[in-house]
């Protein structure tokens, strides 16, 4: 059914116009559509969803396609559609979804201002952003009521920071990987990313070294047992004197000899005295040696040098062992029996116990060994107990049996082959911690139910994906039980613990790993400012800064603060050597603190030095690279990419002052297009320099902060951007923040299908003054961290 026609108009003024009249539907028409969407919603959840198509069908012809002959086609119409982008032949809002790629462009082209272009029809704010409103809504069209998809999350391995701190808690050994493993790569600005973060063959090479030494620190194990050796000749022996001696030692009548020696350790001792007799009689040379204690009797039947091998228990000290000659016989010019010591060799081996016990054993030592057998046969019992938790810890969920069953069956080889029960314990921690189920955050595959909604993952992975996102690490005890009892989707418990865990120094963590990739922060270590313009930079400074700003996202954080305080806060965090760099008295010693900003222009994170050092070159600001900054990483509407072979500032024929360099510049129409939007942003920071001191002059210049928006709005200076970033902006920020935390937290990027989710996220936050902690908890809540869905082609 041909539902309207669209006619083809001229309208003066316009070289080609392909227009419509005022009313391209009739009142009959709006109002049949609108009677058989109603139909529709009475049929059930399809033809709901059909309803919404005629509606947004509706919206598209009547609302959307004047403002796109009006202000578009000219330029991006059916067939010559500039920059190969022809809006104009997605004609129906279902056009417009399949075509969703080139529509973001061109959604991103409208926010930024950049189109339509300066010698076109001049848009008026009302019409851009209900032109913004429009296409945003339909070519992301989506059923927010059913089933939305929650989106898929790679299967994701533990990144650097994620294994030093998951260890750190699990075991108790700070193990840095940073210098031994490759580094992380990043995706959507993090490094915690699950399309990005492979396993090449020399990282699990690594792993396995890791595991090994890691155990190895937690866990004590004794030595190897020491080892003794002593040689005597028989002449040295105690009471040889009083025999014959010549190349070995001749007892021609009973008597004894002692060997003495100093033993280096309680444990076993072997003595092997080279013997042989002078027979005669009716029976053997007889022998006995005793260490005082127990007597061992030797029968001596060679007359060649035999070894003869005797053991003893002995205690750590002087000791000695005697050797006596028990049945002399003789008969003049007859019968001679005598005895012959040739050598004499004791040998000793440290004899210790399988289990240690030891007040002086390491916490790490008590903690994961919480339980050790008396004896062999409770072995296994005690393997048990100790490998459940553990590996439970470590695979953050209840381990099964026939996995515990393999983990003690490992540590009782260990066993069987003469390892102690703690080298048994260490052998199978190490084999968890090189499982897959600790090195890579898994979650169970679901599939969509009977009506195509996609089940909740389970308690145990919420927790999971709790804790990686607030603690970088594993849930601990509390949130492993709220798991067990089933209570992580109940909301006031949920907040409750929350707000613990965001108090809790384990939130450093946070605010160090998603903060600091957010605002761009780990690039201060890189920036290299040219210390003779800029005198009084070091180290030290650079250090002070990124410490500013982490404290300051942390006092916003902690005190649940409104997140638009970011931007508005009268207060920071400063040490003497950074407040002396700003220029502020009054604050004395290396310790942080916080610091008043009335009276003067700082205020908010647009101020702070390290922000502001990481958006400027070298020798001087850059008001694009600080534009730029504020839309990607506060406004959510990065630039395109740089045409290309457009040159450098510094490498263009341009002269002047910075701004007169810069709108020579912006002249090339290339160029324009984004710089007219980033170029007035970054110069209202103009009066901070490249370190981020305040500043009146730059050389001979006096500073013009001023700028205007390609919308119209116009702005003088930090003040004057920071007033429009917290009113008219403020919601604008508030879901790039929401968005940025929630990529941080999936670890994966937002898809088109998230909008339903942001739209929630950013409307609970609002409805509770923006504080900090109802932002997290809407993003825990929300169905992409609740549930998992499925990636699109």
């Amino acid at each position: 059914m041909q539902i309207v026609s669209i006619h083809r108009v001229d309208r003066p003024g316009s070289q080609r116009y392909r227009g419509c009249y005022p009313h391209a539907l009739s009142f009959q028409q709006r109002g049949l559509l609108a009677f058989v969407a109603g139909l529709f919603v009475c049929f059930g959840s399809n033809a709901a969803s059909m309803a919404d198509e005629l509606a947004n069908e509706v919206k598209y012809r009547e609302q959307l396609l004047p403002l796109l002959r009006t202000y578009c086609y000219d330029c991006h119409g059916a067939e010559d559609g500039e920059g190969g982008v022809s809006l104009e032949a997605d004609d129906t809002a279902a056009k417009l979804v399949q075509g969703r790629d080139h529509w973001m462009r061109a959604l991103a082209q409208v926010r930024l201002g950049t189109m339509p272009p300066a010698d076109s029809e001049v848009m008026d704010p009302a019409s851009r952003t209900r032109m913004i409103e429009l296409i945003d809504e339909l070519a992301n069209a989506i059923d927010c009521v059913q089933n939305p998809n929650a989106g898929k999350v790679t299967l994701r391995r533990l990144n650097r920071a994620e294994y030093r701190n998951t260890i750190r808690d699990l075991v108790g050994v700070d193990y840095a990987p940073a210098d031994d493993f490759p580094g992380d790569d990043v995706g959507y600005g993090f490094d915690n990313i699950g399309d990005v973060l492979s396993l090449p063959p020399l990282l699990m090479e690594k792993y396995l070294d890791a595991a090994e030494t890691i155990m190895g620190e937690a866990i004590y194990t004794p030595p190897p047992p020491e080892l003794f050796e002593l040689e005597r000749s028989p002449a040295t022996l105690i009471g040889a004197d009083k025999f014959n001696v010549r190349s070995h030692l001749v007892m021609s009548s009973n008597g004894t000899v002692t060997l003495q020696f100093d033993a280096p350790f309680s444990g076993t001792y072997t003595l092997v005295l080279s013997l042989s007799g002078d027979q005669g009689g009716d029976e053997p040379v007889r022998v006995e040696v005793t260490d005082g204690r127990r007597a061992i009797p030797v029968e001596v039947k060679e007359s060649e040098p035999t070894d003869k091998t005797v053991a003893f228990r002995l205690g750590k000290g002087t000791r000695q062992i005697d050797i006596s000659f028990l049945n002399d016989y003789y008969v003049k010019d007859k019968i001679d029996r005598n005895l012959h010591v040739h050598h004499v060799k004791v040998s000793g081996v440290e004899q210790r116990s399988q289990f240690v016990s030891s007040p002086d054993l390491p916490v790490t030592h008590r903690v994961l060994l919480f339980e050790t057998p008396g004896n062999d046969d409770e072995f296994v019992d005690a393997a048990k107990a100790v490998l459940g938790r553990f590996a439970s810890r470590a695979y953050r969920r209840p381990i099964g049996k026939s996995e515990l069953g393999r983990l003690v069956d490992l540590a009782s080889q260990v066993h069987e082959n003469g390892g102690s029960f703690e080298e048994s314990m260490q052998v199978a921690m190490q084999a968890v911690l090189v499982s897959p189920y600790f090195l890579f955050r898994v979650e169970r595959p679901r599939k969509p139910g009977p009506d195509g909604v996609m089940p909740l993952i389970n308690q145990y992975e919420l927790a999971t994906r709790i804790s990686y996102f607030l603690w970088s690490s594993m849930p601990d005890d509390e949130l492993l039980r709220m798991a067990h009892r089933g209570q992580l989707r109940d909301r006031r418990m949920l907040l409750e613990k929350v707000g613990r865990m965001i108090k809790s120094p384990k939130a450093s963590r946070f605010v160090d790993n998603f903060a600091s990739q957010w605002l761009q922060l780990r690039n201060l270590e890189i920036v290299q400012p040219d210390t003779r313009i800029y005198r009084g930079f070091d180290d030290e400074v650079r250090e002070a800064m990124r410490v500013e700003t982490l404290m300051f996202f942390s006092e916003v954080m902690r005190n649940n603060l409104p997140v638009t305080e970011l931007l508005s806060a009268n207060f920071t965090y400063m040490n003497e050597t950074l407040a002396k760099f700003y220029g502020i008295n009054d604050v004395r010693g290396n310790e942080f603190r916080k610091v008043s900003l009335t009276g003067t222009p700082r205020g908010g994170l647009l101020t702070h030095a390290s922000v502001l050092t990481v958006t400027s070159n070298p020798t001087r600001t850059s008001p694009v690279k600080r534009g730029k900054w504020i839309l990607d990483n506060l406004l959510n509407t990065p630039p395109p990419p740089a045409p290309p072979n457009i040159p450098e500032l510094e490498k263009g024929k341009l002269v002047g002052s910075l701004r007169e360099r810069m709108e020579q510049h912006r002249s090339n129409p290339a160029c324009a297009a984004c710089h007219n939007m980033m170029d007035p942003l970054g110069f209202a920071l103009e009066n901070f320099d490249a370190v981020g001191r305040w500043r009146t002059r730059d050389g001979r210049d006096e500073i013009d902060a001023s700028g205007s928006m390609p919308d119209g709005t116009s702005f003088d200076g930090i003040n004057g951007l920071r007033d429009l970033l917290t009113s008219q902006r403020s919601e604008q920020f508030v879901r790039c923040l929401a968005e940025k935390m929630l990529i941080y937290a999936l670890g994966r990027g937002t898809e088109y299908y998230d909008k339903c989710a942001m739209d929630k996220i950013t409307a609970d936050v609002r409805a509770h003054d923006y504080k900090f902690a109802y932002l997290i908890a809407a993003i825990i809540q929300s169905d992409p961290f609740q549930k998992q869905g499925y990636r699109e082609p």
